[in-house]
């Protein structure tokens, strides 16, 4: 049995013995209280603030710089968790060892998975031949890097919000409808900046490869070093492949993220170097986690626009 499949039983048996003791205790119910709410990562976190407001409490079970393919829920957590108005993640397989966990939690508390209502013809299909049989979801789950596609995440939440506390539904709808002129704007700048790159250095190489829907939506070349999950590990000839492109296009900046432990990029400059070729790390880019909260990178907004100005400064030499 695989270390991840293994926590996922060990995890859906602490649930049960978790949901058990927190129905024993009784619920309370105050009309007065703001919804409780809990995401999986730290782009529905901001999202959720965005549409509710002071009209919910919302707890993020990953931090900044945690990787959400990996990560395990605690018995905190699954408290959490069972204690929640709802319970909202990002689904296609991103909260990887904790998918067992999920779907329990579906069975009887209010769930939301914000990719379940986006076509499956706007969907990435990641390569299968780099993740192997045992990789579960037919789709790229970064969704959050195409700003047209994240706006109905926001959609998604804020109907669930609705559903949920309908006396309410005119606030959520008036800071949803704010949000998303605030989204048009950065898909505005992000596409602005993009094309200050000639289309000779428009590429992206990263850690992992999180940022395919930044590459459709926004006209930019990506590669990345692991596939769409950090649980399958770069092999040495990808760090050859990757190294031979980047000398023969004579890139001239790779990146980091802030999720993804740093080996594998630094494995591919190295590689070029040894080929004779001199490339940067051009910065450490926001992926599948946002930075410390507080901080204009706490935010998806802002996150997204310090990625952008960090690839389009590094590719172009500044």
């Amino acid at each position: 049995m695989k270390p991840v499949r293994m926590f996922a039983v060990v995890s859906a048996a602490l649930l049960t013995v978790v949901l058990s003791a927190c129905n024993a205790t009784g619920d309370t119910d105050d009309e007065d209280q703001p919804l409780q709410v809990v995401t999986t990562t730290t782009q529905i976190y901001d999202a959720v603030v965005n549409v509710g407001g002071d009209l919910v409490e919302v707890e993020s079970l990953m931090g900044p710089g945690i990787d959400p393919h990996s990560y395990q829920a605690t018995e905190g957590d699954l408290t959490r968790m069972e204690n929640a108005d709802i319970i909202i993640y990002n689904g296609l397989h991103l909260e990887g060892a904790m998918s067992d966990v999920l779907e329990q939690m579906g069975e009887r508390s209010h769930t939301l998975a914000v990719t379940a209502h986006i076509e499956e013809d706007l969907l990435i299909e990641p390569d299968v031949d780099l993740l192997g049989d045992d990789f579960e979801a037919p789709h790229d789950p970064h969704i959050w890097f195409d700003v047209y596609l994240w706006k109905y995440a926001v959609e998604a939440i804020r109907d669930e919000l609705v559903e949920l506390d309908p006396d309410n539904a005119d606030a959520y709808n008036e800071n949803t409808e704010a949000y998303l002129e605030e989204l048009d704007e950065l898909d505005e700048y992000i596409h602005g900046r993009i094309a200050e790159l000639p289309e000779s250095q428009r590429i992206l190489i990263t850690a992992h490869d999180a940022f395919g829907y930044l590459g459709n939506r926004y006209d930019i070349e990506v590669q990345g070093l692991q596939p769409v999950t950090t649980d399958v590990e770069a092999g040495a000839a990808g760090i050859r492949e990757l190294a031979d492109l980047i000398v023969e296009r004579e890139i001239r900046a790779i990146f980091l993220e802030t999720a993804v432990p740093p080996h594998g990029i630094e494995a591919v400059r190295e590689a070029v170097l040894d080929r004779g070729f001199q490339v940067e790390i051009g910065g450490e880019l926001y992926g599948d986690a946002l930075g410390e909260g507080g901080t204009e990178e706490g935010t998806y907004i802002g996150a997204f626009r310090y990625n952008i100005d960090t690839i389009v400064e590094a590719l172009r030499g500044d």
